[in-house]
């Protein structure tokens, strides 16, 4: 005798070997044997197992369900029952196991009840039922067609209308993006590689940016707020006094947003007044205004080769940027500077300077560098820059940080034009370099301890134990050897700064501060902006590693030289990258070696190059420098990045 049965959802034939009221030892056609249930057991039947689900199968095959649902009536009922009335006689086993099968394979028609019991689905339920399934297979056909598309590198429009969404903020219920996880699975590759495949990223740097302006500018860069920054332009200063000097700044030749400047007069007794200005926008933006509104938004401006996204709008910044021949509000610090470079005095004043001239990188450092020092150059400005330059030095021995032994160190600036990207390298510490960032230095540690000398509140940047951090207090930077450092000198490009300058104008002309002691406003946007300043540099950082990578392909370089800066991290030397190199055979810090290039990739930021040789041995002593961040996808590896060589500005226009 055999049995026709079902176990785990799915029906099964096998011959009794044994049996009690509750249980039965079955051998399946296989000669496998097992225990199963009794009324697990639908049918006996004395038919061959051999052949018999087959031939079920092919009779359930033409039952129509439908007028199978419309025969069985609307009571509960069970398949051998109905078996007998679909057919008009005493079914065979094999018709009575096709109507189980067919009754089975259709749970939308018939609900089941239990083994081999079902009750046919209300209409109305088996309509909207009905319906669903329809949906489905059109989705499925849709699908289909679409995967196919993708395979064959083409963007359905469909597709191509939630291209954003698929880019940038992938919703894995939807269909769109189901679909291009089938299709990507099926060619085993990543969905931003199909998508670049298949034309939905025309231009894999604006890819890059567009991620970030999703969630920094999602309404667009535009400012909400050009109105009351008009209006900035008609603002008079003429009851601001106007300095007795002339002032110069100095700064690449991309810079638009000038704000800050020196100027230099000898006095009496052989004494030289230096003059350190700043732009003061703050005397112009009210707190909690439209504009102050926005900038706090902001934060800071964004910078990126080739484009930056500005803190403030050019109405605004025009009428305080430091541009030649016009004459600006600025806040000043004096130093009174004896021969030998000490300084016996500091002032500041809120007043009107004369800008007689903007000094740019790239014609000033060919007369003014390392080997001009000891001779004139014939730079009209040679000699007062050469004093900034003594002064520079002597402040720097003053914070303690002076080491001529200290290898230079290159920063890079990205210029792009049309597309093409060019590198150029400017050597940390140069006169010209050393000049700005010192004088910046004293600039933000005398501002800072003013503010802390009349208990005025301020965001500082502090270093203790390793760490940098912002605070409200004035706490000191061991980094810059310094009792306190404040971020003032950038009010134009960093809120920090200029919520620094309101503080410092309001010591300065003895009025009340804009934010007082215990400001929870000064405490939310000193976070704020950490937050958002930490994530603006990461982005820098993005794309100048994506421009370093676009760099090898337009040089077609195949071969770089680099340095091991610890297990398989390398510094290549040009451009500037940092990256794994797998395969690196063990090596000491320091070692060079050469590479071969072997894939570039700018959609994902990889950069995967072959180690070939030892080009020189690790010196016995050497040094590192850390001060890199850069971004590698998958993974990330951030270095300490270092305020030291040059804290004022950290961006591609920093002095």
């Amino acid at each position: 005798m055999n049995v026709f049965f079902e176990e785990d959802g799915t029906f099964k034939v096998a011959s009794i070997m044994s049996e009690t009221d509750s249980a039965l030892q079955v051998e399946s056609i296989s000669g496998k044997r097992s225990k199963i249930k009794a009324n697990h057991v639908l049918l006996r039947f004395d038919a061959p197992l051999a052949g018999f689900l087959e031939a079920a199968n092919q009779e359930a095959e033409p039952l129509d369900l439908d007028f199978l649902w419309e025969c069985c009536g609307d009571e509960e009922f069970g398949f051998a029952e109905f078996a007998a009335d679909y057919y008009g006689r005493k079914p065979s086993a094999i018709e009575s196991a096709a109507i189980a099968i067919k009754l089975h394979s259709a749970p939308v028609y018939f609900n089941r009840k239990g083994k081999g019991r079902y009750k046919a689905a209300p209409a109305e339920i088996l309509k909207a039922a009905l319906a669903g399934l329809e949906k489905k297979r059109l989705l499925a056909e849709k699908m289909a067609r679409f995967v196919a598309q993708l395979k064959a590198q083409q963007m359905p429009d469909e597709l191509w209308q939630k291209r954003d969404m698929l880019l940038y903020a992938p919703d894995k219920n939807s269909f769109e993006y189901k679909t291009l996880d089938t299709a990507a699975n099926a060619l085993h590759t990543s969905h931003i590689k199909l998508l670049h495949a298949c034309g939905a990223i025309p231009s894999i740097h604006d890819y890059h940016l567009g991620a970030f302006l999703r969630e920094y500018f999602a309404d667009g860069t535009d400012f909400k707020a050009e109105d009351a920054a008009a209006a900035l332009a008609n603002l008079q200063f003429e009851d601001l006094p106007l300095a007795d000097a002339e002032a110069f700044s100095i700064d690449d030749s991309t810079t638009t947003e000038i704000d800050d400047a020196f100027s230099i007069k000898p006095l009496a007794d052989g004494l030289m007044r230096v003059g350190i200005h700043i732009s003061a926008p703050a005397l112009g933006i009210a707190v909690d205004s439209p504009l102050d509104v926005e900038a706090m938004q902001r934060l800071s401006t964004v910078y990126m080769p080739g484009h930056k996204i500005t803190m403030l709008p050019e109405a605004v910044i025009r009428p305080f940027s430091l541009d030649a021949g016009t004459i600006k509000p600025v806040l000043s610090l004096y130093l009174e500077v004896n021969a030998d470079y000490t300084i016996t005095k500091r002032e500041s004043k809120v007043e009107r300077i004369r800008v007689a001239d903007n000094l740019r990188h790239d014609t000033l450092e060919p007369l003014f560098n390392e080997n001009t020092l000891a001779a004139d150059s014939g730079h009209p400005y040679w000699a007062n820059l050469l004093f900034l330059f003594n002064l520079s030095e002597s402040l720097e021995k003053a914070r303690g940080k002076y080491d001529p032994t200290k290898p230079p160190q290159i920063d890079y600036n990205f210029y792009v034009s049309d597309g093409v990207i060019s590198i150029v390298g400017r050597r940390r510490g140069s006169p010209m370099d050393k000049l700005v960032a010192e004088l910046m230095i004293e600039a933000n540690q005398q501002w800072g301890a003013l503010l802390a000398e009349h208990e005025v509140p301020g965001l500082y940047r502090a270093q203790t134990g390793g760490r940098v951090f912002m605070t409200t207090k004035a706490e000191p930077h061991l980094g810059l050897g310094v009792a306190q450092y404040a971020w003032s000198t950038s009010p134009l490009r960093r809120a920090v700064d200029l919520i620094n300058q309101r503080q410092i104008i309001s010591v300065v002309q003895g009025t009340a501060p804009a934010y007082p002691p215990k400001s929870d406003a000064l405490t939310t946007h000193m976070r704020n902006f950490e937050l958002t300043y930490k994530s603006y540099s990461e982005f820098q950082a993005r794309m100048e590693r994506y421009w370093s990578l676009q760099y090898l392909i337009q040089e077609q370089i195949e071969e770089v030289h680099a340095t091991v800066w610890r297990e398989n991290i390398v510094k290549i030397d040009f451009p500037p990258l940092m990256t794994k190199v797998y395969g690196l055979p063990a090596l000491k810090p320091g070692t060079r070696v050469g590479l071969k290039v072997q894939e570039v990739d700018t959609l994902l930021i990889e950069f995967r190059p072959k180690f070939i040789s030892v080009l020189e041995e690790a010196p016995t002593i050497l040094e590192i420098d850390e001060d890199e961040v850069f971004i590698e996808t998958p993974v990330a590896v951030e270095l300490p990045k270092s305020e030291e060589s040059a804290p004022a500005e950290v961006n591609p226009e920093a002095t």
